[in-house]
């Protein structure tokens, strides 16, 4: 633990402060998962207590609660009466090859095309294993990612520490920040209770990451605005992640949802996006353009692979990453299996989203700009500590304690959060919601 947190707390420019960790047990893991949890969770507590400290004079307590913090790295919300759909496509996951094992990641219908473009249409899993194992697993890998898809072979560690983008990202590090001149910056509105009241932040992130930031974001009182192209749909984690947050749909093909969205960045404070590197500069939204639409803007994001090297533009999810970066492998080997062995939870989106919250925090009053990334985060977890054994698992919550939430599917209990912070609890006055349920525009 105390490696993870002084990274974490170097990277972040955050004081070496001790942070008190309570309860007990973690995830079974070939890796160190709830330390990680627990780590960048706290990391974005201390954030927020830091904030208040220079503008209160005051340095708030805080504590984080290691099951709490497992669970919430799984799932927050336990419906009633009503289930949440499935996470995954029928046809993503692991599959043998002619020469090792291979990740596809179908979830959204455009990249199971794709993938489907390369091996053929697939009614079942059945049908895509005798396909995939036709095939040597660097060729498809390649294939499936040329046609637009998502893929990635399973490599151990030191495999990826001799692939050129291994070589890159861990050259990175953890979080590239870019200090902006401070000239732009707002004057703070918020309160002990309410921290970020008044900060406006603009979420373009999917999936997993980029919404765990804005949701921890939320919690603290900031006026999250999510937008989603007109089709994007990710039912398996909305109700998850769109907690606290208004979600709109404007399609960035549109001249007139263009002006829309250009107006809404002008006034917002804080930019979150996960899109691949390069994207936002072929929509006409680029870093220079960013800057002239909404000077002072904090900005902040991820990709999946990196920054430099060949795949910086590469598509890619929490489960490829583990994949390409020898996670899954150690898992193997861990459990003493014979197939890819993943974290239990999808540790790198929740982790690499909370220290995505502790970056935007820690500009806020000076501007600038932090880039993160999945496999960054993999390196940081693969290189601080074994993991355990121990039986806590992510859905045997006991008596942690839930509360109440009314949704539009129905009702919910929402566990309490793992973070305490003396005077400022994480509270959200908005129930997870559908996507494009609210109009594009500030309260």
């Amino acid at each position: 633990m105390t490696g993870l947190l002084t990274s974490i707390q170097a990277a972040l420019g955050l004081s070496h402060t001790p942070i008190p960790f309570t309860s007990s047990g973690a995830l079974p893991s070939a890796f160190a998962v709830t330390d990680l949890a627990c780590a960048s969770i706290a990391a974005a507590g201390q954030a927020v207590s830091e904030l208040l400290q220079q503008h209160t004079g005051r340095l708030p307590n805080l504590e984080v609660d290691r099951r709490l913090a497992s669970f919430w790295f799984a799932t927050s919300i336990r419906p009633v009466g009503w289930s949440v759909p499935p996470l995954w496509d029928p046809v993503a996951g692991d599959y043998a090859t002619q020469d090792g094992w291979i990740r596809l990641h179908t979830n959204a219908p455009h990249h199971r095309a794709a993938a489907e473009s390369v091996l053929g249409t697939c009614a079942d899993r059945a049908a895509m294993a005798s396909k995939v194992a036709q095939w040597a697993k660097t060729d498809l890998e390649q294939a499936v990612v040329d046609a637009g898809g998502c893929a990635a072979e399973m490599r151990s560690w030191a495999q990826w520490q001799a692939h050129p983008q291994g070589l890159a990202v861990n050259a990175e590090p953890l979080i590239q920040f870019s200090a902006g001149s401070g000239q732009h910056a707002k004057p703070w509105t918020g309160s002990v209770a309410q921290p970020l009241a008044g900060i406006k932040v603009l979420d373009l992130t999917r999936v997993l990451a980029g919404p765990v930031a804005s949701r921890f974001l939320a919690g603290l009182g900031a006026d999250v605005l999510r937008i989603d192209p007109p089709t994007w749909n990710e039912p398996g984690v909305v109700p998850e992640v769109t907690l606290g947050k208004r979600c709109a749909r404007l399609d960035l093909h549109n001249n007139d949802d263009r002006a829309v969205f250009e107006s809404l960045l002008k006034d917002a404070d804080i930019v979150l996006h996960g899109y691949r590197a390069d994207a936002l500069e072929k929509l006409g939204y680029g870093v220079a353009e960013r800057e002239k639409l909404a000077p002072g803007l904090i900005d902040v994001c991820l990709n999946a692979y990196g920054w430099s090297g060949p795949w910086r533009n590469r598509r890619g999810f929490d489960s490829l990453v583990q994949m390409s970066s020898g996670i899954a492998d150690a898992g193997r080997q861990w459990k003493k299996a014979d197939k890819p062995t993943p974290l239990p939870v999808q540790a790198l989106d929740h982790a690499t989203g909370y220290l995505m919250a502790a970056a935007a925090i820690t500009l806020l009053g000076r501007g600038g700009s932090a880039r993160l990334s999945l496999a960054r985060t993999a390196k940081l977890l693969i290189e601080n500590g074994a993991g355990t054994d121990e039986a806590l698992r992510a859905e045997d919550e006991n008596d942690q304690g839930m509360l109440v939430e009314q949704t539009p599917w129905g009702p919910a209990h929402r566990l309490h959060v793992p973070l305490k912070i003396t005077g400022t609890p994480l509270q959200w006055t908005l129930p997870a919601s559908e996507l494009g349920a609210h109009r594009a525009q500030w309260w």
